[in-house]
């Protein structure tokens, strides 16, 4: 799988509060400093880079803080909605991180 390379410049954070995408992680080599179930977007500093599936406010919060935002993608039939994953579950529906860029918008 082609993962994203982390931040070179500041910490990478991987913040979920599941096991199922945590496990997934790391049998995906994805590198992160800090492995939290939450974060303030006041701890993000510029040059950092956040992956997870954060709700839409704070992952603008996020960028406008100078960091970059990796969004845990899944592609999920409406049979896993609402469930625990597993790792495995994850790959099956194929998982990956896609970078996005959010602005609020007045």
């Amino acid at each position: 799988m082609n993962m994203p390379i982390p931040s070179l410049v500041g910490t990478t954070w991987f913040v979920s509060r599941h096991a199922g995408a945590i496990e997934w992680a790391h049998r995906n080599e994805i590198h992160a400093h800090r492995w939290v179930s939450h974060v303030g977007t006041c701890e993000i500093a510029a040059g950092d880079t956040v992956i997870g599936s954060l709700p839409v406010h704070m992952a603008a919060a996020v960028c406008a803080r100078g960091a970059r935002y990796l969004h845990l993608v899944l592609d999920l039939p409406k049979e896993l909605r609402g469930h625990e994953l597993t790792s495995e579950q994850l790959t099956e529906v194929k998982a990956r991180l896609q970078c996005y860029y959010l602005e609020k918008r007045k």
